[in-house]
């Protein structure tokens, strides 16, 4: 199939002004040059009722949060809400790159969102994410009530190593370690740090992740290849899957990622969860923050935002 015409005006774009693949950058290079393209590239942020910041303790130090509301929303409403682990590789992005994503899936599933800025690296390796986004989980559910969100309809949600951070705290909450999740909005999500799948041979050239930026990102942040086969960080290795919560399972063609997204989705079904998987055969890794030139970008994120208000609804 070929790519989005969008996808491919933001690729020549790249070209054109000469932007060096991202895993020849330094992760302070990678991370100015990401935040230069989201001016470009992303669609004039949404409107909602609330914007707060917050920060909740985490185990090495407080880790900052910004809780919105959707528009409309009557003040002291109590709603159910997505926390939000953004994208980046585990080394770029943070609250600012994701604000708008954020919002558009506010608005469209009517709850909350709580975007969470957990520590990166190369500063901050495996398990720093994990253990600062299961930190935040527990908080948010410890302070519903305060915050007006129903403690009893929290989802976790990501795109890319977001997508991976929210499939793990899922499953943590499956087993105990944190308080109940009923929904996981996995977008793009990386769920194997082996970069064993076939993918990663089909997308080495040319596409805003490659199997060499992959592969850069997952060196930074798991460099002890041991223990890249620990569940919490390759959630495709859990023993079992059985019993995780509802799950919402997006890929992109053009990715290295996909096959193992896919494969993920598949899993869950086998293992009796019950997942709706959305393939977008003409897109490219990291689109849904490309708006700007690809306007399937925010019908997926709607698309998204609906699936959650469906499940928070009882769907």
């Amino acid at each position: 199939m070929p790519l989005d015409p969008g996808a491919e005006n933001v690729l020549a774009l790249i070209k054109q002004i000469g932007r060096p693949p991202m895993h020849t950058l330094t992760p302070l290079e990678a991370r100015e040059a990401s935040a230069k393209s989201r001016a470009v590239l992303q669609p004039e942020a949404e409107a909602v009722a609330v914007r707060e910041e917050l920060a909740c303790p985490g185990p090495h130090g407080e880790i900052r949060l910004r809780h919105y509301r959707p528009a409309g929303s009557a003040p002291g409403a109590v709603l159910p809400c997505l926390v939000y682990f953004h994208g980046g590789g585990w080394v770029i992005g943070d609250l600012d790159s994701h604000d708008q994503p954020c919002r558009v899936l506010c608005n469209s599933s009517g709850g909350a969102v709580i975007s969470v800025d957990y520590r990166m690296a190369p500063e901050h390796v495996y398990p720093a994410a994990v253990e600062d986004c299961a930190a935040a989980v527990g908080w948010i559910a410890a302070n519903a009530a305060r915050l007006g969100i129903d403690a009893g309809r929290i989802a976790v949600g990501g795109d890319s190593a977001g997508g991976n951070l929210a499939a793990v705290t899922a499953l943590m909450a499956r087993d105990g370690a944190l308080p109940p999740v009923g929904f996981q909005l996995l977008l793009y999500p990386a769920t194997d740090l082996a970069v064993e799948s076939p993918a990663y041979q089909r997308f080495t050239d040319g596409l805003i992740l490659t199997d060499k930026t992959m592969r850069y990102f997952i060196d930074l942040y798991a460099p002890d290849r041991a223990r890249r086969v620990e569940w919490q960080a390759s959630p495709a290795r859990a023993a079992s899957l059985k019993g995780a919560p509802t799950a919402y399972v997006m890929t992109a063609a053009y990715d290295p990622l996909v096959d193992e997204g896919r494969a993920y989705a598949v899993r869950l079904e086998q293992e009796g969860v019950r997942v709706a998987h959305i393939h977008m055969s003409d897109q490219l890794h990291a689109f849904l923050g490309m708006g700007k030139f690809i306007p399937a970008a925010t019908l997926a994120l709607r698309q998204a935002g609906l699936a959650l208000a469906h499940h928070w609804a009882g769907g």
